[in-house]
């Protein structure tokens, strides 16, 4: 089954009057780049989140963004030592230089100063992150949901150009004998224009035309490309993340094309072996976003 490695998930958590929003997002990437954005996520268990993200997401770029409202797990607490240096030197500068003046929000001015007011990070207790887990892992649902929604769409388009390749390769195979009597007629034609200087061995001919016919026979191409096909589309319909093993089928599905195009020597086989080109580098652009 195919899923997408791009996703949204969102949860909110309403918790002792507090609203706590979790959202993930995530992209294609080569594998799990996992990166936490939230002050409520104490440092010790960062390796707890990353892990259920890698096990449930599997791979992508992925960002966990996490905000609350009201929250009383932050408390900011005044410095009062640092403020009463603040506000001594300050009414000492009143003091040496009157024009200042007075200054009415002089209590303002020192609160805004950042060393005054200090941040005290609470761990939270397990009430409060066993409610975050429970959030983080609604937010990987949802998110889950939408990958499995683009994979949907993605696996339609990339499995219709599957059976187009299919298709070319059937219109290859109806333009072979007439690639074969124009290869007979052109070199028949030849020794016609050499017939009155010298006469041919008609059954060394007859022995060359069969060693040059055997170099461009197509038939192991052909079927190669067809197990090729057929084992791509049972891989994106059984396996639940199948994004790297179609990636290395679709390589070998290019290098039976690419003989093809080199033994055809025929205009009309040339633009359907073009078309399962151009088919299949669709195909991995499609891949580099499936998981």
């Amino acid at each position: 089954m195919i899923s997408s490695m791009t996703g949204y998930g969102r949860a909110e958590i309403i918790f002792q009057g507090d609203k706590i929003v979790i959202e993930i997002r995530s992209v294609n990437g080569k594998s799990a780049d996992i990166n936490i954005k939230s002050a409520l996520i104490p440092k010790k268990k960062e390796a707890e989140v990353r892990q259920l993200l890698t096990s449930r997401l599997q791979r992508g770029s992925i960002e966990l963004y996490m905000n609350v409202e009201r929250c009383h797990v932050m408390e900011h607490l005044i410095n009062i030592e640092r403020f009463m240096v603040y506000y001594n030197e300050i009414k000492a500068l009143q003091k040496e230089l009157p024009e200042l003046g007075h200054q009415d929000n002089l209590l303002s001015t020192i609160l805004r100063i950042p060393e005054v007011m200090e941040r005290k990070n609470q761990e939270p207790d397990h009430e409060l992150w066993s409610a975050i887990l429970e959030g983080i892992h609604f937010a990987i649902e949802q998110i889950n949901l939408f990958r499995e929604t683009e994979g949907a769409q993605l696996a339609r388009d990339i499995l219709h150009r599957v059976e187009i390749i299919e298709t070319c390769i059937c219109k290859v195979e109806e333009c072979e004998a007439h690639r074969i009597d124009g290869v007979k007629e052109r070199l028949l034609n030849r020794l016609k224009e050499l017939s009155g200087s010298v006469q041919p061995d008609m059954n060394r001919f007859e022995q060359e035309l069969i060693y040059y016919l055997e170099k461009m026979d197509i038939t192991e191409e052909k079927v190669r490309l067809r197990q090729h096909c057929i084992f791509f589309k049972q891989t994106a319909q059984d396996e639940l993340c199948p994004g790297r093993k179609l990636s290395f089928i679709v390589q070998e599905m290019g290098r039976e094309i690419n003989t093809i195009g080199s033994k055809a020597n025929h205009a009309a086989m040339q633009q359907f072996v073009v078309m399962m080109k151009d088919e299949l580098e669709k195909i991995k652009e499609q891949l580099m976003n499936i998981l």
